[in-house]
């Protein structure tokens, strides 16, 4: 009896725990209706759907299924886990050589899809749209991006004469908004496209004027002092808007870490912190992902395996914000990124300042820093604290200095050892003012030179500097060459099998156009004025990027500067003399005749 009286006590005891182990996801009330008993949810617990029934849900998803519906079924696989910890289900879906076509999650509990990702948005998490991602919330808020439109094109446009060529200029420079606008929503076969007619319009435009000059010279609707006044609280306002409400993506994270590479002796290339086969030292991500991992150097650093793709300036010039400031190894806030985006913001300003005032006096020098302090895609680049102000910054100066042709090959070196896109510049800024001067010549070819021995002088870090310059080589031009990217029209291959337009074999027939475009403006035209370097400067940057695989927002900056200096300078339309000194070529503007 008693031992019949231990079991029935053990049973008594045990049968709450088991049946609240069978109702672990409801509640439990007496028989008052009172709770007794809270829902219980275990990482370890069960499933609650099958399988199929997740694979289900996620297929009928809106959104994937009108993906799917352009892929044949028969070649399609569906992969489908289950996250204990997440208590969630990964479904993908893979299409014959397409590879990865889908990808999403269902919640177990609630069988609702919280998220699908389709065509680029499945490899390219920047494809999925997020107002924030690049340069945070505040530059990409409506009222901020619109209020800056409002004030560039108030500032700089004509308002006696609203259909005036100024206005339709200024105008498509603005438009480029509209993609971005786009792109944050993850309409990524849309935003694309629309960023093309702008590009194409302005270099047919760069063209034009330096084939046939422009307008007369622009002058502003108000007040020279009230523009400087509003280019002052712009500059506070771009400053504000960096420190309080901006991020750091990728671009900028590798400029300090290279500039942490070359202050320890070692050059950028290949020397990158990676994630795999290293031991972990970090959090799991969201994603399952530990980017924080010990390197070779015994020290903890987030991983950013590509961020030696740039050319060896876009590292040193961060080396003054990291010896300032440091960095600790993390993707945090890192403050020697914005030091150096804020600093080469003002020093692009500053030039654009020193441009007008050469070139056009007291109106141009206030109304050319206005403009960038004005224009929202200078702004995204400062808040996203990217590189991509330092390579126009090199092109301002260069541009000032033109009538130095010692002065005018070295900084074109430093911005094309920056963006090589800059390179491209070498054939032009090498034939002003004209192709048959030889002591220009040279002296052009030894500020390139020693520009670019100096940006170079990394690889002698290394043991050794011919293994270096093939990791350099492998790890920039190599790996750019190759790169595939749904942000431009011409990595959309990928796509073709689901109804999108195929134009790869169309871009190196672009790309064969540009170069010789670039070898011609060496001898055309035979006499270059400044407005025409100008014109066909930014013309050969937007060929560049009409013809790049990878393309992005952040690039605008790199012709702005030159492109909104044709805008707006004075054109001077006297015929020049043969005989005229290369120093008095900045007073003459545009071509005559």
């Amino acid at each position: 009896m008693r031992r019949v009286a231990v079991v029935l006590l053990a049973v008594a005891v045990l049968a709450p725990a088991a049946g609240a182990a069978t109702t672990a996801t409801r509640p439990v009330y007496d028989a008052r209706g009172r709770l007794v008993q809270t829902p219980f949810a275990s990482v370890a617990a069960r499933a609650r759907l099958s399988k199929e029934r997740a694979t289900a849900i996620f297929l009928r998803d809106d959104k994937v299924a009108d993906w799917l519906d352009r892929y044949p079924s028969r070649d399609r696989v569906t992969d489908t886990t289950f996250d204990r910890e997440r208590q969630d289900w990964k479904v993908a879906v893979w299409w014959a050589s397409a590879g990865e076509i889908a990808v999403g999650r269902v919640d177990d509990g609630t069988g609702a899809v919280t998220e699908a990702w389709t065509g680029p948005q499945v490899a390219w998490k920047m494809a999925r749209g997020s107002s924030g991602a690049f340069g945070g919330k505040q530059i990409n808020s409506p009222v901020i991006w619109l209020a800056l439109c409002l004030i560039f094109l108030l500032g700089l446009g004509n308002l006696r004469r609203p259909l005036s060529m100024r206005n339709l200029d200024l105008l498509v420079l603005l438009s480029f908004s509209v993609s971005p606008w786009l792109f944050n929503r993850s309409d990524v076969f849309t935003s694309v496209p629309l960023a093309y007619p702008p590009l194409v319009y302005l270099l047919g435009r760069m063209a034009w004027v330096a084939w046939r000059g422009g307008p007369n010279e622009a002058r502003p609707v108000w007040p020279l002092w009230l523009l400087a006044a509003v280019t002052v609280f712009l500059v506070g306002f771009r400053v504000g808007l960096n420190v309080r409400g901006s991020n750091v993506i990728d671009v900028g994270y590798s400029g300090v870490i290279g500039a942490d590479r070359i202050a320890h002796g070692r050059s950028p290339y290949g020397h990158m912190p990676i994630e795999d086969r290293l031991k972990a030292c970090g959090p799991t991500s969201a994603d399952g992902e530990i980017r924080e991992r010990i390197q070779t150097n015994g020290r903890c650093e987030s991983a950013d395996e590509r961020g030696d793709t740039y050319g060896p300036v876009a590292y040193e010039a961060y080396l003054p914000g990291f010896l300032a400031l440091g960095w600790t190894g993390y993707w945090d806030k890192l403050p020697a990124a914005h030091a150096t985006a804020i600093a080469f913001d003002l020093l692009a300003m500053l030039g654009m300042f020193l441009i007008g005032r050469r070139f056009g006096g007291a109106r141009l020098a206030v109304m050319l820093p206005f403009g960038w302090a004005a224009y929202p895609f200078t702004q995204y680049v400062s808040s996203s604290n990217t590189n991509d102000a330092i390579m126009p910054a090199f092109l301002i100066f260069g541009f000032w200095l033109l009538t130095s042709s010692f002065a005018r090959g070295a900084f074109l070196a430093l911005a094309g050892w920056t963006k090589f896109a800059a390179l491209l510049l070498v054939p032009l800024w090498a034939g002003y003012p004209e192709a048959r001067r030889l002591p220009g010549k040279v002296a052009f070819t030894g500020g390139f030179l020693v520009a670019t021995l100096t940006a170079f002088s990394i690889l002698l870090l290394e043991a050794n500097p011919a293994h270096a310059a093939r990791v350099f080589w492998d790890r920039t031009f190599g790996w750019q060459v190759g790169r595939d990217s749904p942000f431009s029209i011409w990595g959309w291959g990928q796509y073709h099998a689901a109804g999108i337009p195929d134009l790869g074999w169309l871009q190196p027939v672009a790309i064969g156009m540009l170069v010789l475009g670039a070898v011609a403006c060496y001898f055309l035209p035979r006499r270059k004025t400044p407005l025409q370097l100008a014109a066909l400067t930014a013309a050969l940057l937007i060929g560049f990027e009409l013809t790049v695989t990878h393309w992005f927002y952040l690039y605008i900056p790199w012709f702005f500067p030159l492109a909104v200096f044709v805008v707006l300078a004075p054109r001077a339309r006297r015929r020049a003399q043969p005989d005229l000194e290369s120093d008095r070529q900045d007073r003459e503007l545009v071509p005559a005749g």
